[in-house]
């Protein structure tokens, strides 16, 4: 039997100097401990058991309604980058549990239908707020909302109590500003490893694109398939942070990773249209916190108790929360006239 304090110790007998320890982990409420788990594999577990995780397996990654078992969900996207996160932690000799975890809460905030999603509550807090939607700054991000997930609203209100490592990965997991942790910075490239290369796999799937198409350095630089472009990836990572005390790529492979990542907002992202699919959810996320700001009432309470006297926050908390799936048929009971017979 293994104890926690022996794992622990066993954190700074065999990870690397850098690394991030678990009996270090500081919480913003009391630190309870467990006897086997430590601190951040405690946090991993929690997550995985939250509602808003499950929700992951139906909301968007980048197809909306695609027709098929193979296309990527939010939930696999998820999986990817904790797989991605463990391979690079543990060459680097870092704390696997805390990527982990850190990937697992990383997207639990994302609206349905994606980053449309995103755009339309973006678009509709600034109509609500009197400012001017095309000018102003994304007023609706996904990483603040997976941090107000998990330290409020999950556990019926209570939060999960994450420690402040997690925390931290999760909110800076995007965006200009870097995580603390080593950890937390790799989840942030792993990410950005995961989506370019999946979205690209799905979009040639889904024959939006052929690999022709694809940047000359993405085949010179990065390889000639999904697997081979991952693999280089992490094992740049792995290779050119070894020993420096933070985690990166190098020059070359992020500018043929970046380059991808623009080549797909201008081919996949920006064109993909399947029968006007991304406007219609745009206007589709858009109508529903329109009638929950004029409709109050049918706001979930609990939501509503969390909102400290604030409508438009329990609006994006019942609307972002809410499933591709779940979200459409609100919006056709809602909207949508119910079909009838006479006999």
């Amino acid at each position: 039997m293994i104890n926690r304090e022996q794992r622990e110790q066993l954190e700074h007998e065999i990870l690397s100097a850098h690394a991030t320890f678990s009996d270090v982990a500081t919480r913003q409420g009391e630190a309870d401990h467990d006897p086997f788990r430590t601190a951040f594999q405690r946090d991993r577990d929690r997550i995985v058991h939250t509602k808003a995780f499950r929700r992951l397996m139906h909301k968007t990654q980048v197809f909306v309604a695609p027709e098929g078992d193979h296309y990527r969900t939010r939930l696999t996207h998820t999986l990817e980058v904790a797989q991605i996160s463990r391979s690079i932690a543990r060459a680097l000799g870092l704390n696997e549990d805390l990527a982990e975890a850190i990937a697992y809460g990383h997207d639990l905030g994302h609206t349905p239908f994606g980053h449309v999603g995103e755009d339309a509550l973006s678009y509709s807090l600034a109509r609500y707020h009197g400012l001017d939607p095309e000018t102003n700054p994304q007023l609706f991000k996904h990483n603040l909302q997976s941090l107000r997930i998990v330290d409020i609203i999950e556990r019926d209100g209570k939060g999960l109590n994450l420690t402040n490592e997690v925390r931290d990965g999760i909110i800076h997991h995007t965006g200009k500003e870097r995580a603390r942790t080593l950890e937390g910075r790799i989840v942030a490239t792993a990410d950005r490893i995961a989506y370019v290369n999946h979205d690209i796999d799905d979009a040639l799937r889904a024959n939006i694109i052929v690999e022709q198409d694809l940047p000359l350095s993405t085949h010179v630089v990065l390889g000639g398939c999904h697997s081979e472009r991952i693999t280089t990836l992490v094992e740049d990572m792995i290779a050119t942070s070894d020993g420096t005390g933070d985690v990166s790529l190098s020059s070359r492979t992020w500018d043929a990773m970046m380059e991808l990542r623009s080549f797909l907002f201008e081919n996949v992202y920006k064109t993909f249209d399947s029968g006007d699919s991304l406007p219609k959810a745009f206007k589709l996320v858009c109508s529903l916190f329109d009638y929950y700001i004029e409709h109050p009432n049918e706001v979930p309470a609990e939501l509503v108790a969390l909102s400290e006297g604030k409508p438009e926050r329990a609006v994006c908390d019942y609307v972002a929360s809410m499933t591709d799936r779940y979200a459409t048929e609100t919006y056709k009971s809602l909207f949508v006239p119910a079909s009838w017979y006479v006999r």
